[in-house]
């Protein structure tokens, strides 16, 4: 029978659910003993949980063809303790270019004892939006930070370009002005893509993150050209 893991008693990730639940329950421990509050019968089923250690983390996930598609990286936890979903890395080595994304755990199968995502391929995990953690901002940091110098060149070169200008005569003037509004449209648009990015919270930024490169690639080129 398959079993998805919605379904399964994750013992290790509800302990904290499970204790608590009944009478309080002696232990040995080192000098006498202590009073733990689960029962038996708890203790008894935590003990034939799962274990994300060794059942789960960094285990192989396969496709319903056999083929593997990335390994079992982490384990998302929603508030009421349930697993909610299984952060899955496709491709790269030893962390360096890996593609991390969040699968619900109903998408994820175990049949005799392997995790399967049927349907699933390398390519198609890779297609996936990438999975950041909330806490760890460096990656978005670095992109506004990269994104924030290439909008600050851009107006850096509309100010240069308008220093030619007053100084032109008319002829060259027409084209630089020409120059200038190309600029300036192409700082504005990405100004008006970094602050979308910049407004939405830290798990969503990769949302953002294509149009804001698209938009800061058109005006690195304009300000090469301006300032070539």
């Amino acid at each position: 029978m398959h079993k998805t893991f919605s379904t399964l008693t994750l013992a290790t990730l509800t302990a904290m659910g499970a204790l608590g639940m009944s009478g309080p329950v002696a232990a040995q421990v080192a000098g006498g003993t202590t009073t733990v509050e689960a029962s038996i019968t708890e203790s008894t089923r935590l003990a034939m949980g799962w274990s994300v250690k060794k059942t789960l983390m960094g285990k192989t996930v396969y496709n319903d063809a056999g083929v593997k598609v990335g390994k079992v990286e982490d384990l998302i936890i929603s508030p009421d303790r349930n697993v909610s979903y299984v952060i899955v890395g496709a491709g790269g080595f030893v962390g360096i270019g890996r593609h991390d994304v969040a699968i619900p755990v109903t998408q994820i199968q175990d049949k005799s004892g392997k995790l399967v995502m049927a349907g699933a391929t390398k390519d198609s995990i890779k297609a996936m939006p990438g999975f950041t953690y909330a806490t760890d901002t460096t990656k978005r940091d670095a992109f506004v930070a990269a994104a924030d110098k290439d909008i600050a060149d851009g107006k850096a070169a509309v100010a240069s370009l308008e220093r030619k200008a007053g100084a032109a005569v008319a002829g060259t003037k027409t084209k630089i002005d020409a120059d200038i509004t190309a600029l300036q449209m192409d700082v504005k648009s990405a100004e008006a893509k970094l602050s979308e990015m910049k407004q939405a919270t830290a798990m969503r930024w990769k949302e953002f993150e294509a149009d804001v490169g698209a938009a800061t690639a058109r005006l690195r080129k304009s300000t090469d050209k301006a300032l070539g």
